[in-house]
């Protein structure tokens, strides 16, 4: 009897909200209809030369073999200003090996196809901005990323898999904001990671994270798995993050960044026996480059900073990205622990030289 008691009250739960359901669905409708023009299908051609150990040894065998091929990728792309042609995606979506792609085609949702030029790119950011010369383009609307907020549905749209399979849709939630040291290889990274259940898969790279207001809050670029499939684990940088380095890139070709001139170590739970500290938040001064901002401004060796402004510091990427974003020249307020006595610490920041 309790049994059916339950069953008949979750019946009618389900069916008394029967409304709020069918709105919900048209809301996601409705934001994939106004976007899906915004979102691209990237293919990226390089040719790869065979090495010539390998084609002398099959042709010792009696078989040859050609001395190149040509290697094809599959990503997305957004349309972020219709004006000027202007399509944001990923940098590994166009960067192999080392140097660009040789070609890069762009597929809008009415299948016309256009070739795409690069204007910037910055791997630190993985993030690559391309040019069309289209007309009829639609831009997509983007939103602010500080605002977004850990359980609010969130949608993906992107080409997995395969070019036949281009603006598919997926949902989900925001799993989580912050994330860092998620891509680990290759150099300088910045990372602030939006992480989503939504499902992400090779292909998606580079495709739009849209809230429920249909606006871009972030560009998908990555997963975790296995099996390079989806397992409910990826990641999608943020949309404030792509509207400066895309701004940059435009005007100036490289994007502008400040730096602090140390070297520096989360605090491991070595240091934090060691140096009997209340909390393992913050980032401890390694070193202090010669000559730096921080070497100006009296910062030392075992100094732990644990704000930036008047916002809290975990970590040391949290560090380096507030540091980056920060204009060349402001004099930013650093909190530091010293010998166990809390310090405010002044810094005038300086423009990272773009080869460092």
């Amino acid at each position: 009897m309790k049994k059916l008691i339950i069953s008949i009250i979750t019946i009618s739960f389900v069916f008394g909200q029967n409304p709020v359901f069918q709105q919900f669905s048209t809301l996601f409708a409705d934001i994939v209809e106004d976007v899906n023009q915004s979102v691209v299908t990237i293919t990226a051609k390089k040719t790869y030369t065979m090495n010539k150990e390998v084609q002398d040894f099959y042709r010792f065998w009696g078989r040859n073999i050609p001395d190149s091929y040509q290697g094809r990728s599959l990503g997305s792309g957004v349309i972020v200003d219709a004006d000027n042609g202007y399509v944001i995606t990923n940098h590994h979506v166009v960067f192999d090996n080392g140097k660009p792609v040789d070609e890069i085609i762009i597929e809008l949702m009415d299948k016309r196809m256009f070739d795409a030029e690069i204007v910037g790119l910055d791997e630190g950011t993985d993030l690559a901005i391309l040019k069309i010369e289209a007309d009829n383009l639609k831009s997509v609307k983007v939103g602010d990323s500080d605002k977004v907020r850990v359980g609010e549905w969130v949608l993906a749209i992107g080409s997995p898999f395969s070019a036949n399979l281009s603006h598919t849709v997926t949902a989900g939630i925001v799993s989580a904001v912050g994330r860092d040291n998620v891509m680990t290889q290759g150099g300088d990274k910045y990372q602030d990671f939006i992480q989503t259940d939504a499902a992400i898969n090779p292909g998606n790279s580079g495709g739009a994270l849209l809230n429920m207001a249909g606006e871009l809050i972030g560009i998908n670029a990555a997963i975790i798995s296995g099996s390079r499939s989806s397992a409910g684990v990826g990641f999608a940088i943020p949309s404030n993050i792509v509207k400066k380095v895309k701004d940059d890139l435009v005007v100036k070709g490289y994007v502008v960044r400040s730096f602090l001139g140390i070297y520096m170590q989360d605090i491991n739970e070595d240091i934090y026996e060691a140096m009997e500290l209340e909390s393992m938040r913050g980032t401890i001064i390694g070193e202090v480059v010669p000559d730096s901002p921080a070497d100006k401004a009296g910062l030392e060796e075992s100094d732990i900073i644990v704000g930036f402004e008047d916002q809290k510091i975990n970590n040391g990427s949290e560090l380096k990205n507030l540091v980056s974003n920060s204009i060349p020249g402001s004099k930013i307020k650093l909190k530091i622990l010293r010998s166990g006595r809390n310090e405010d610490i002044y810094v005038v920041l300086e423009e990272k030289s773009v080869e460092g």
